[in-house]
């Protein structure tokens, strides 16, 4: 009997197990289930969550795009603040260096013409002084014409001159730093 009790348990432990292990995928089937909405909401959630970064990393680098591009303008602007003033003040310059040229000309040899002259002389180098300091000079116009700098109003015919080099300067041209104001009016040779 005793050995019929050792069946009836073995088969009683064989059929617990076997529905220890029914309950067992039954759990895992459900979890698995109740798993697949959560993993699809997980990689739903994380697409999204990439989007939302890709979005951010894009308007920030477009941010700091336009930061550098206004700080580059301000620095611009800053830099060229006085151009409309100067170039107000060419006029200036052009009447007093034909005053200077008018003195020059007297035939009168008087002490107070000279001191009239030198006076000029003064404020007219003074004045040219103020402007180189805030960055705004002459254009070279020695050699050879260049037509970012130079307007070729004439051309005339000349031995000391190659074709193409500038022979007379007709209106200085003036620059502010890297900027043309004005363009020197040259004569240049055929």
């Amino acid at each position: 009997m005793s050995k019929e009790k050792e069946k009836n348990t073995q088969k009683n432990n064989l059929q617990e197990e076997k529905e220890e292990k029914k309950e067992q995928a039954k759990q895992a089937q459900q979890e698995k289930k109740h798993e697949e909405p959560q993993n699809e909401e997980l990689q739903k959630c994380q697409k999204e969550l990439q989007e939302y970064k890709d979005k951010y990393l894009r308007a920030y680098a477009d941010f700091e795009n336009t930061k550098k591009r206004l700080e580059k303008e301000k620095t611009t602007a800053v830099m060229y603040a006085h151009e409309a003033f100067a170039k107000d003040l060419l006029p200036v310059l052009d009447t007093f260096e034909n005053a200077l040229k008018a003195i020059d000309t007297l035939e009168i040899k008087d002490e107070a013409v000279e001191k009239i002259k030198e006076g000029m002389i003064l404020t007219y180098e003074k004045l040219l002084n103020t402007l180189k300091k805030h960055g705004i000079e002459e254009v070279e116009c020695k050699g050879e014409f260049d037509p970012n700098y130079h307007q070729v109003v004439m051309e005339v015919e000349s031995d000391k001159h190659k074709k193409g080099e500038i022979v007379q300067v007709l209106q200085k041209g003036y620059k502010i730093k890297d900027r043309l104001l004005r363009a020197a009016m040259v004569s240049s040779c055929k």
